[in-house]
């Protein structure tokens, strides 16, 4: 019984989901959801990706961790959703409010007496904000090379092989080449710094991260939540103290079996359930 009790978290910031694509880890995404207790969870943004959403591609796992969210939100969990730039189409919806569930573009939340401001991030990218074309026919390409590089690990796998990340290797090429992200992490720290912020926390690279940086200006602690694409990564709050959660070092979680595809309602009954869900709440 002990084993399966839910480990309780403060604050978990989840971002760069990616629901729709095939990049996705959405049944790692699950287990983790079904290993935790929170309080308190911040979507940061690029949760579904409406940038390549198509019904042809959504898996039932897809839509059982949109479920799974709205059943907490149903049992009284706070949910913020931050928008970022592939679901960037509910932007006109901040400030949307349903019984513990919010909407925003940003947010700045006290932890402990010490502020956090927390956003998306790509508000700094070069490409948002000069070429989104450029940046939309990127994410579509970047989505190939996941597919390719599910692939290859498979052929790895077969030959008792380690698994590699194609996209990684690509986007540090990228970064050093053309300065895609044009140094991300100080710009959102700059801005924290003088705004007198403790925290700045974002999503977006898909690089996670923990550190303090200090200036002339003063100092800061950068966080980023990571992805749900190559990283399986999220932050924690408990305590006091920020950690950076990872699934592969997360035995628990892993051993978390997920109900068969077989026993699984489909996709419409599920979207029925969820609706269904959002009714019961109280605004």
């Amino acid at each position: 019984m002990g084993s399966k009790r839910k480990r309780e978290v403060e604050l978990v910031i989840i971002s760069d989901v990616h629901l729709g694509t095939y990049g996705c880890h959405s049944e790692e995404l699950l287990r983790y959801l079904k290993s935790i207790k929170p309080k308190r969870i911040i979507l940061n943004g690029d949760i579904i990706d409406m940038w390549q959403f198509s019904k042809r591609f959504w898996p039932k796992s897809h839509m059982q961790v949109v479920k799974h969210i709205t059943g907490l939100i149903t049992k009284g969990t706070k949910v913020t959703y931050l928008t970022g730039n592939h679901d960037e189409m509910l932007r006109k919806f901040a400030g949307f409010r349903l019984g513990s569930f919010n909407i925003a573009n940003k947010k700045v939340i006290s932890l402990n007496g010490k502020s956090a401001w927390i956003f998306h991030g790509d508000v700094f990218d070069v490409t948002m904000q000069y070429s989104k074309w450029i940046a939309k026919l990127g994410a579509i390409g970047y989505d190939t090379l996941i597919l390719i590089n599910s692939f290859v690990n498979f052929i790895l796998k077969l030959f008792g092989k380690s698994k590699i990340s194609l996209s990684k290797r690509v986007k540090d090429s990228v970064k050093q080449a053309v300065k895609f992200i044009n140094d991300f992490e100080k710009t959102a720290a700059d801005i924290a710094i003088s705004n007198e912020y403790d925290y700045v926390i974002c999503g977006h690279i898909h690089h996670p991260e923990m550190k303090k940086i200090i200036t002339d200006k003063g100092e800061v602690t950068y966080l980023n939540s990571g992805d749900w694409v190559e990283n399986l990564t999220a932050l924690e709050y408990n305590g006091g103290a920020w950690s950076i959660y990872r699934y592969q070092e997360d035995r628990k979680a892993m051993s978390i079996k997920l109900k068969s595809s077989k026993n699984n309602l489909d996709n419409d009954e599920i979207f029925k359930d969820l609706v269904n869900e959002f009714l019961t709440i109280k605004k």
